[in-house]
């Protein structure tokens, strides 16, 4: 561990709300609405614009670029947009949403990871473990306790997390109970979140969509922007599961708690709330 290097995470958060990023997302309907909102909770402004006759007319306006796997029925639309956005030096941020699950899904990445030069990359350990050429036991959108990162498995994880990186020419954020993010140089282990983000919808999309709003507002180190979005969705988490055990609440009122208590995250919550490791 490096522990006499220091990074920046604080940063991208402040320039979000000052930058006002517009991303454009190409979501799936079940998640469509919280990525919209979570991106306007941190000061971002989202664009949902998907159809395949506008969504390079629309990069074109916009700051990033959100690619997410589960509209899978708009991967022309991805595949589009996201040459326009390469072509415009934006940041372009994949989700592969169960990408190892059907053989329609593995031929999908494979294709996005072909035509499309991604700025980072954000999946679950199952999905991650895909993508890296491994065997993943991912069901569905969930990832497998067998593929999850943990204490004992963390070195092997993050080589297979840095070795991706290198291949990809990508961030990897490699989400879950650790979150593990490297750039083939640099990588952390943030601590941070809460077992609840996982009995609601859409956290993991919700998270994707934060880091594209993140990197377009400081694209110059889209390693600390990842970071910085990933440890305030895990702080924030953090925030709502204090609140929905102080009031009893459930799962539904802990999504809205989540997205308010990104609303009002200060830097400060956020440099006293984030807990990493540097490798």
């Amino acid at each position: 561990m490096e522990a006499t290097i220091m990074y920046d995470f604080i940063t991208p958060l402040h320039c979000v709300r000052q930058n006002q990023p517009l991303i454009q997302c190409i979501t799936n309907f079940v998640t469509v609405n919280d990525c919209a909102n979570i991106i306007l909770a941190t000061g971002g402004s989202p664009s949902m614009s998907q159809d395949i006759r506008e969504v390079e007319e629309s990069v074109s306006g916009a700051d990033a670029l959100v690619c997410n796997l589960g509209a899978i029925d708009f991967t022309a639309s991805m595949v589009a947009a996201g040459k326009k956005a390469n072509q415009l030096k934006k940041p372009v941020i994949l989700d592969p949403v169960a990408a190892g699950t059907t053989q329609l899904r593995r031929e999908a990445s494979r294709t996005l990871l072909e035509q499309v030069h991604f700025s980072v990359i954000r999946g679950n350990a199952s999905e991650i473990r895909f993508l890296s050429g491994q065997q993943s036991s991912g069901s569905g959108v969930d990832v497998s306790p067998k593929d999850a990162a943990t204490i004992d498995n963390l070195p092997d994880v993050l080589e297979m997390t840095r070795s991706l990186a290198r291949k990809a020419g990508s961030v990897i954020v490699l989400s879950g109970a650790l979150d593990v993010i490297s750039d083939g140089t640099r990588s952390v282990v943030l601590h941070n979140g809460c077992p609840t983000m996982a009995r609601i919808t859409g956290s993991g999309c919700m998270l994707t969509a934060l880091i594209g709003a993140f990197c377009a507002a400081t694209p110059e180190d889209l390693f600390c922007a990842a970071v910085s979005a990933t440890a305030a969705m895990g702080v924030c988490g953090e925030l709502a599961e204090k609140r929905r055990l102080t009031n009893q609440t459930g799962n539904a009122t802990f999504r809205t708690d989540l997205i308010d208590a990104m609303f009002n995250l200060t830097e400060i919550q956020l440099r006293e709330g984030i807990h990493y490791e540097l490798f």
